[in-house]
Order: structure tokens, then C-alpha cells, then sequence
């Protein structure tokens, strides 16, 4: 049980059995979340996908057929997901059941009969909803959960032969790395989503130079940090008139915008953190969980600056929205800001923020065990 779900199957009939068994596991709560995120399960996923990060899709020929019908309603299942889980966080019944989703209804159609150009389709959108299912673990903190669902989103986009998904799926297994603190593994897995860059949609590619770039941040590496995010402009603007894939329509200006200013909050340098923030609006409600994710990156920088009334304002809007999103993920963030706040740590306002945050981060994390 330890190890299922981190297999990256070399054959495509044993990625299917290996993906339907770990869901199967997940769903029926067969998994103890006691496992933890380690890095260097990422290794062979990652080797294996450079290597091959497009194979030829095989009709199957036994089974219940599989047809356009089918695929349609998984991309609107897909799509319902995607949507409801940038508005109201990972952590809500409807994000939490993908997994019962994948093993009730879409596992026994990865069984069935279907031609080449279906079968791509289905291990395509199957591929982008197992990517979901361990993006809204991950925001619920349920973190060695969400590693093994990218392993095997990973392996099924190569099994559709959609380099485009693989990429992208890659760069969240980046951001992930680089949430749990390996910077450097970060960087790696960053430049190997882009490593097909002059094939890829242009937002894919600008996504994985931004992640790359808030892990050279991390890192302390400006320079780097603004080469990396003056390519995701570009590609961002070369992608701006496509009608590329609905999962990658989150790539904007706005969410550089953001994440530029993360990175160079982690850079310490809240004057050009303020100008990114100055350069467009603030996330809508439509994306929840990224105007949180903004609201305490400038916490941050006023605090830096100095403005402790500001920083505590903006620190205490933004607990409260990740509270309501039930992202566990989000408190990691609120930590992060917490360090901003040492110069006042005895000051009674902090005292009593820093209680809350460690009260919701508390309750989150008891709802996630």
C-alpha cells in the first residue's frame, strides 16, 4: 500500500490498472494519510516523460464501447470541476469526490472498448481530472495524496500523447516540490516542462518559466527570477489570441501579475513587489484561492516596508478567505507572512493574529487527517 500510485508504468495497460487501483484505494479511504511528500518519488516519473512524453495511444478491443458521448461528459465533468475549484478551494464535497469520480465512472471506461482517437481523448481528459484531483489535495494539505495523483495524471497525458498536459501537469509537480521546500528539484522539474517549448502552447511553456521562476525567487536568485518572468510575458502574449486548452485558460497577465509579486516578496523586495501589484486588478472572486494567495503576499510587503497597520489588515482579509476555502495550503502562505511580522511579535495585535492563524491552520489540518 506505501508504494501504490507512485508506479509510473512503462506499459499502458499497467498505467491503467496502476491509476484505477490507487483511486479505488483513495476512494475507499485504503490509504493511510500518514504517508509523506517525498521528493524523490518524482525522479522516474520525471525521467521517463523526458524521455517519452508522448506515446501512441492503442485501441481497445474487449469491453463496453467507449464513445463521443462518453468523452463529452467527462470534459464537462472536467470542466465543472476546474471551475468550482477556483472558486471555493479544495477542500468543499464536490472537489473532494474526483476520486470517487475516477474510480466509479471513468476507471471502468479506461477498460472498455474504444478506436485510437477516442481513447486518446479519454486518456486525455482523464489525465486533466486526475491532475485536478491532486491539486485540490494538495490545496487540502493532503500532500503525498496529491503527489501520487500527478504521478499518474503524468502517466496518462503520455498515454493520449498530449505533451501540452504533460508539461503543465510537470510544472504543478514543480510548484508542489517548491511548496514542500526542494527549491532546487523545483527548478529541475520547471525547465523540464519547458524543455518542449518550441512546440508547446505558448501559455504552457509561459506557466512553467513563471513556477521556474518563483523557484529561482525562492532560491534568491533575482536575476534569474526576472529573466523567467519577462519569457512567461512573452509567451503569455503569443498565446494571447489562441484558442488553446479551456485547463491552461487561468494563464493571463493577471496571474504573472501575481505570482511575480510572490516572487519577489520572497526576494525581500517589496518596492517591485508593489509595482507588480500595481500593474493589474486584484484577482476576482472567480479565483478565490489566487486573490488570498495576493492579499498575503502584500501583507507581506507592507510589512516589509514597514506599515504594520496595512500588513495586518490585508494579513487578516486574507485569513478569513482561506479559512472559508478550507485551504490548508493557504496557512503555509500565512506563515510565510508571519515571519514578516517578527520586528512586533510581542506586539498584542500580532499575538492575537498569529493565534488565529495557528487555530484555523488547527482545525484545517484536523479536517484533513
Amino acid at each position: 500500500m506505501s508504494e501504490l500510485g507512485l508506479e509510473f508504468a512503462r506499459r499502458q495497460d499497467d498505467a491503467v490498472t496502476e491509476a484505477a487501483a490507487y483511486w479505488s484505494a483513495v476512494n475507499r479511504r485504503q490509504f493511510l494519510t500518514h504517508h509523506t511528500f517525498a521528493v524523490s518519488a518524482f525522479a522516474t516519473p520525471f525521467s521517463r516523460w523526458l524521455i517519452d512524453p508522448a506515446e501512441e495511444t492503442r485501441a481497445r478491443e474487449s469491453g463496453p464501447t467507449v464513445d463521443r458521448g462518453h468523452i463529452a461528459e467527462l470534459r464537462e465533468a472536467a470542466d465543472s470541476a476546474r471551475l468550482w475549484d477556483s472558486r471555493f478551494g479544495g477542500s468543499n464535497r464536490k472537489s473532494a469526490s474526483l476520486t470517487e469520480y475516477l474510480y466509479e465512472r471513468v476507471a471502468p471506461l479506461l477498460r472498455g472498448s474504444y478506436s485510437e482517437a477516442v481513447g486518446r481523448d479519454l486518456f486525455r481528459v482523464t489525465a486533466e481530472m486526475a491532475r485536478l484531483a491532486g491539486w485540490t489535495a494538495f490545496d487540502a494539505g493532503r500532500h503525498s495524496i496529491a503527489q501520487r495523483h500527478f504521478i499518474q495524471a503524468l502517466r496518462l497525458a503520455r498515454a493520449g500523447g498530449d505533451a501540452d498536459l504533460g508539461s503543465y501537469i510537470l510544472a504543478t509537480m514543480a510548484m508542489q516540490s517548491l511548496m514542500r521546500g526542494f527549491t532546487s528539484e523545483a527548478i529541475d522539474m520547471a525547465q523540464g516542462a519547458y524543455r518542449r517549448g518550441q512546440t508547446l502552447d505558448p501559455r504552457v511553456a509561459g506557466f512553467a518559466k513563471l513556477i521556474e521562476a518563483r523557484s529561482h525567487a525562492r532560491a534568491g536568485d533575482e536575476r534569474s527570477t526576472s529573466a523567467c518572468i519577462a519569457q512567461s510575458e512573452r509567451l503569455a502574449e503569443r498565446g494571447a489570441d489562441g484558442e488553446g486548452p479551456a485547463w491552461i485558460g487561468f494563464f493571463n497577465q493577471q496571474r504573472i501579475i501575481t505570482d511575480a509579486a510572490e516572487a519577489f516578496r520572497d526576494l525581500g523586495n517589496h518596492r517591485t513587489t508593489f509595482a507588480w501589484n500595481a500593474a493589474g486588478p486584484m484577482p476576482s472572486d472567480a479565483f478565490a484561492r489566487s486573490r488570498s494567495v495576493r492579499l498575503s503576499v502584500l501583507a507581506s510587503a507592507h510589512a516589509q516596508n514597514g506599515d504594520l497597520a496595512q500588513s495586518l489588515h490585508l494579513g487578516r482579509e486574507s485569513l478569513n478567505l482561506f479559512t472559508r476555502l478550507g485551504s490548508l495550503r493557504g496557512m503555509e502562505y500565512l506563515r510565510v507572512y508571519g515571519r514578516s511580522l517578527e520586528p512586533w511579535r510581542r506586539g498584542p495585535q500580532v499575538v492575537t493574529y498569529l493565534a488565529d492563524v495557528r487555530k484555523a491552520t488547527r482545525t484545517l489540518a484536523a479536517a484533513a487527517a
